[in-house]
């Protein structure tokens, strides 16, 4: 509030002064901070009063806590203000030349505290000139979720029903933890996000113009998943349960001990979970031409012209996570932090296929295929990070050490039964499959401000990663309960990939103009090597690899504000898709025996260029978000599928999907977003991006190009009610679209969410509906020249929820800044 009204005063003081005999105009120029933390506030207000005590003129500081305010020359006193701080003063200034005053620290006001929680509760989104930070511990809906559900509310993002996470409708996402590739984020896999608790997590910020500091990978751009550490001093945290329907308990807890010498700070969370799902399969086989061994065509006719597989999934899964750390400060200006991470969990899988086989519209055959899988994974990270503040303007070090390990055991026993024409036990399989990850990371960053407004930056990252996958298929003989090693496709395959990067920026403001220009090296290798006793006559593939790529990659980043509300950017960044380990693996998944999914060794990182021309405006109770954005990435990635030529027991073709490099693959799309609140009990946010992408490239002499044009859009409301009471509703749509081979129908998807503030307002009870019309369903339809596949797959049904949280010594979403901004990882603001 007192930000809006500052304007307003900046309004009127400019109305009046336009009516004042013109004098001399001298420029003033200085820093407000954070007092005891040294952080820079962000639209702290700056005012000149006259002898009178009238207000002749004022600003605001930027992000950095700088303000630059044109004056007439006179005698005034300097009025610092900043929301729930002690108001500052600077006494008969005589301001008759260019000044820059002296930095000024204002102090926390806990009188006012209560209006920061007013100001803070007004947007979950706040939108920067760089990113969009998604406030997670503000939407309603987030309670008792997943941080994979809270994801697919925050702007630009879209997270698909089997959890794959999209910016602006592209899956090449880097997503970070604190700034850093972690084992929490699950080493790329998005599983692992569907088992942290959104509870666990502060912000999501939404980079999609990253500057040479952050990592190449990821042509789409970055999620940076900023975990919770309260800034507060004394002992606080919060406790949350949930219960749900069908079954999803869970509970979680942070606590925060803080003096001015350490902070101690830990998440804990529990979960136990049922979620149902389905999918259907309606393929149908035509009849395919092949060559015989004198070059003559032969007509091949499908056992059977149709095959319908119906699927139940029935998931129960348990888990444990603690993330336990401290931050010792060293002095004023520097702190040392160590922190651990540990995730563990359980799954129970069930997943019954009903198929039922056709020829000319008659039911020929019937069988039931059940697979139970046991899951075992574990995860823990190591962390230390270091950060020396040499003084206030922003001269910086930094210094990273972290180290990753992961465990996952799967073990699917699978039993098949022909029911049509005749009742057959079929033999099983048992699949056991282990992944060993591990993760060495080093990271240090330097910046060093120069003048009053340039800066410069360096630093350097290595981050060093290694995947052991032991696969072991064992085959029932007839139906003896004796099971036998499958030699051709047991497999023990190990993957490095290891990065090398070094870059620099620099950055300056001249006027209403900034800019920053960076550039990054990065050495990238890629080595495979397979273990097992027969696999030269199964695959077409080299194996063993060992690949090495070095490129460049310049970044450049360009402001122009047209006022103190209004800018303009422009975003140039060349950026690297690296394959992960399970494009690479060149071993056949075995969970349906007539569809599966097979690596390709042979894939190469993908590369791209992208522009970003975004456009921002605030004003009293409106903000506006628009860009445009191109990106041309060559040697994409996209999934086919092929018939193997083999099949099944019974005659049915074996369909295989395969990743490879696309020649061409380009992106266009507009993007636009509005928050608006016009009253103190109302807050409405939405958003709408459009795409449109083409695709080029050839693969065994057919043509997969194709060209598609989607979008999605998300609207939320909040409403404040008497009695403390917030209702809020959130929707999402996603337009069809297509690639080559497939195209898939629109999804909507409703939740909503109540809840009410008790207990004098230290605890909340929240009852919220996740896909409130059970419709976050994806239809498809894959269409070739053999074959024909109609499918719908949902990952889980219609969820309700209950969930009490309670909170001790902590103001209901306070917000504070960083002591020592770790974590962020902030560029350069002009």
């Amino acid at each position: 509030m007192k930000f809006l009204l500052s304007v307003l005063l900046l309004c009127g003081t400019t109305t009046l002064f336009a009516q004042q005999p013109e004098k001399k105009q001298v420029t003033v120029k200085g820093t407000i901070l954070e007092e005891g933390t040294n952080y820079p506030l962000e639209y702290a207000t700056v005012s000149f009063i006259n002898p009178q005590g009238k207000t002749v003129t004022g600003g605001i500081t930027d992000t950095g806590g700088k303000y630059n305010i044109d004056v007439p020359e006179g005698k005034y006193t300097v009025q610092f203000e900043f929301i729930s701080y002690k108001t500052k003063q600077l006494t008969n200034q005589n301001l008759t030349k260019n000044t820059t005053l002296p930095n000024v620290s204002l102090a926390l006001d806990a009188a006012s505290l209560d209006e920061v929680v007013i100001r803070s509760e007004t947007t979950e989104v706040q939108v920067r000139l760089d990113k969009k930070i998604y406030n997670i511990g503000k939407d309603l809906t987030a309670g008792g979720a997943t941080v994979s559900d809270a994801l697919n509310n925050v702007p630009s993002v879209t997270v698909d029903v089997d959890g794959a996470i999209a910016l602006r409708g592209n899956e090449n996402v880097k997503i970070l933890i604190n700034g850093k590739p972690s084992a929490i984020a699950g080493f790329g896999s998005t599983d692992a996000l569907r088992q942290l608790p959104a509870e666990a997590i502060e912000r999501v910020e939404v980079i999609t113009s990253p500057s040479a500091r952050y990592d190449a990978e990821g042509t789409a751009g970055i999620l940076n998943i900023i975990l919770k550490k309260e800034k507060t001093l004394g002992l606080n945290g919060s406790l949350s349960t949930s219960i749900g329907v069908p079954l999803n308990s869970n509970a979680s807890g942070n606590i925060n001990l803080r003096t001015d010498k350490f902070n101690i700070f830990n998440t804990t969370g529990v979960y136990y979970r049922n979620s149902p799902g389905n999918a259907y399969f309606n393929n149908k086989y035509f009849t395919r031409t092949i060559l015989d061994d004198n070059g003559n065509p032969i007509s091949i006719d499908p056992q059977f012209d149709q095959v319908i597989e119906d699927r139940r999934y029935d998931r129960m899964g348990k888990g444990f996570n603690t993330n336990l750390g401290i931050e010792y400060f060293l002095s004023e200006k520097s702190s040392i932090t160590a922190s651990g991470f540990y995730r563990k969990s359980d799954g129970d899988d069930e997943t019954t296929n009903n198929t039922a086989n056709y020829n000319n519209n008659i039911l020929e055959e019937q069988s039931r295929r059940l697979e139970n899988q046991i899951e075992d994974r574990s995860n823990y990270q190591f962390s230390l990070n270091y950060v020396n503040n040499f003084n206030d303007k922003g001269h910086k070090l930094t210094a990273d050490l972290q180290y990753d390990r992961g465990k996952d055991t799967e073990r699917s026993l699978i039993t098949e039964q022909r029911t049509l024409p005749n009742f057959e036990i079929l033999p099983a399989e048992d699949i056991i499959n282990k992944e060993n990850e591990k993760e060495y990371l080093a990271q240090v960053d330097y910046v060093l401000p120069i003048g009053e407004n340039a800066q410069f930056e360096a630093g350097y990252r290595g981050d060093f990663e290694e995947t052991i996958t032991d696969y072991t298929l064992l085959e029932e003989a007839g139906t003896s309960g004796n099971f036998i090693r499958n030699d051709s496709l047991s497999n023990v395959f190990t993957y490095d990939e290891n990065v090398n990067a070094f870059y620099t920026q620099y950055g300056n403001k001249f006027g209403k103009f900034s800019f920053l220009l960076g550039l990054r090296l990065e050495n990238t290798q890629l080595k495979g090597k397979v273990a097992a006793e027969n696999v030269s006559e199964n695959t077409p593939f080299d194996l063993n690899f060992d690949k090495n790529y070095t490129g460049l990659f310049p970044t450049v980043n360009l402001t122009f504000e047209i006022k103190d509300n209004e800018n303009i950017t422009l975003g140039y960044n060349r950026r690297i898709n690296r394959p992960r380990n399970w494009y690479i693996n060149p071993f056949p998944s075995r969970s349906s025996e007539a569809n599966i999914f097979q690596g390709n060794p042979d894939l190469d990182p993908a590369y791209a260029s992208a522009f970003d021309l975004g456009y921002l405006k605030r004003w009293k109770k409106l903000t506006l978000t628009a860009s445009v954005y191109y990106q041309n990435e060559t040697d994409a990635f996209e999934r086919v599928q092929e018939e193997t030529g083999d099949v099944t027991s019974n005659g049915i073709p074996i369909i295989r999907t395969l990743p490879i490099n696309l020649s061409t693959n380009e992106r266009y799309g507009f993007e636009t977003g509005l928050l608006y609140n016009p009253t103190k009990w109302l807050s409405l946010n939405g958003s709408f991006n459009y795409f449109l992408f083409k695709t080029e490239g050839f693969y065994n002499n057919v043509d997969y190009g194709a060209e598609n044009t989607s979008y999605f859009g998300r609207f939320s409301s909040k409403f404040k009610l008497p009695a403390k009471i917030e209702w809020q509703t959130n929707a999402f749509y996603r337009g069809p679209s297509n690639n080559s081979q497939t195209e898939s129908e629109g999804i909507l998807s409703v939740d909503m969410a109540i809840s009410k503030d008790i207990i004098d307002d230290k605890a909340t009870l929240a009852l919220s509906v996740s896909d409130l019309f059970n419709t976050r369903k994806r239809n498809s339809l894959t269409t070739t020249s053999t074959f024909t596949s109609e499918s719908e797959f949902q990952w889980r049904q219609r969820q309700v929820l209950l969930t009490f949280t309670y909170r001790f010594n902590q103001k209901k979403q306070r917000q504070r800044p960083d002591r020592m901004g770790g974590g962020d990882e902030g560029g350069f603001e002009g």
